[in-house]
């Protein structure tokens, strides 16, 4: 027998496989994974079938396509005012979480701290834990997940490499503020601590909320990397196409790790997505085109023993099942699969220490037909 020694010993398989299984098994409503139950824009795919230069169909650049990253740049202009390179600080990726692990892996060294926010995408800790470095975990209370600032500049240590957040956040869907922002400018001025901003969901946000991108703060610009995510903003999570950004000095360590590891992304999607992100409305409907989704689910549960708040971004809404039972959250997901037939994720899943405080992630990105049956279920408990 070869001895293993793991370098991730404590990691077994993701709360989203096992919950698939079950799926797989007994067929439920899904509203479990964070993927869309509709199609893409027709346009969208029309632009891929467009794609006919076969230089399209070779490797892209290092950085990615030049059309597809000056799109990006003008784009993220106009939103947030922040000015950024399409060739020098702009990188297509192969997702946002591969962006996030290349993040990691070029600038955290062991024994490096970083600072998480729990609950948190199950993605960031073990990216950590394979640099050698160690995360710090700063849990957010239920049921409003807001961030203690004064427990983060506690927790700020002269091993702190980095901080991560992410806004809108899942699997809460709550909404970092402009307060929130220049409270971590504040406690990150002069510093070496990097930040890295986790806005896959920059274009989901409702009740008229404005997305605060770190992109809006100059002083915070210039310490951190951005990660977004096409297959969230354009319902293409299949695809795997995402992007970064960064001030200059940031992305060219960025890239050394980069070009090893993936070096370029899928050449005639991100032609495809160039074209496409010519029309701003393309992005700039998206909050009122989820927010009438969230809207309906939640109007059908109204009458509900679940107890919720109306998420602020994202296609995710917790729901509260305390008056309903007192069983693990994990216990009940898996019950409401096998008896109910409907599938969601337990939110204890991403917290610390897997607090469970009795609170469910339903996936509200779905044909309305399927919101309606799974709130019929809901109504049911």
């Amino acid at each position: 027998m070869i001895k293993i020694s793991s370098k991730l010993p404590g990691v077994g398989t993701t709360i989203f496989t096992e919950i698939n299984r079950y799926v797989q098994q007994y067929h439920p409503i899904n509203l479990a994974q964070g993927f869309p139950g509709f199609a893409p824009d027709p346009s969208l795919i029309n632009e891929l079938g467009q794609v006919k230069d076969k230089t399209a169909h070779q490797y892209a650049s290092l950085g990615g396509n030049t059309t597809l990253c000056e799109a990006i740049a003008e784009k993220t202009e106009k939103l947030y005012g922040q000015s950024y390179h399409p060739e020098s600080e702009i990188t297509i990726t192969a997702g946002a979480t591969q962006a996030i692990f290349t993040i990691l892996s070029a600038f955290v060294q062991k024994d490096d701290q970083v600072i998480v926010f729990k609950p948190a995408y199950d993605c960031y800790e073990p990216a950590i834990e394979l640099q050698g470095g160690k995360p710090v975990l700063i849990e957010m209370k239920a049921p409003n997940y807001q961030i203690d600032w004064e427990e983060v500049q506690q927790k700020i240590t002269s091993k702190t490499r980095m901080i991560i957040i992410n806004t809108p956040h899942n699997p809460t869907g709550t909404v970092l503020t402009k307060n929130d922002l220049l409270q971590l400018q504040k406690i990150t001025e002069g510093t070496n601590i990097l930040i890295l901003s986790d806005e896959v969901y920059e274009h989901i946000i409702f009740d008229h909320r404005i997305h605060q991108s770190v992109a809006r703060f100059p002083k915070l610009a210039e310490r951190s990397f951005i990660t977004c995510s096409f297959g969230k903003t354009f319902h293409i999570t299949g695809w795997k196409v995402g992007y970064c950004m960064a001030p200059k000095a940031l992305m060219a360590e960025y890239r050394k790790v980069h070009q090893f590891n993936v070096f370029c992304v899928h050449h005639p999607s991100q032609k495809a997505l160039g074209r496409y992100l010519q029309n701003p409305d393309h992005y700039l409907q998206l909050p009122s085109f989820f927010q009438e989704k969230r809207d309906f689910f939640l109007e059908a549960i109204q009458g509900s023993k679940f107890e919720f708040s109306p998420t602020q971004g994202t296609y995710f809404q917790t729901l509260s099942y305390r008056q309903l039972s007192d069983e693990k959250d994990t216990d009940y997901v898996i019950r409401l699969i096998k008896e109910k037939g409907l599938a969601c994720i337990p939110v204890s899943a991403f917290t610390k220490n897997h607090q469970d405080d009795k609170m469910l992630r339903f996936c509200f990105a779905k044909e309305r037909d399927t919101l309606k049956k799974a709130a019929e279920i809901i109504n049911s408990l």
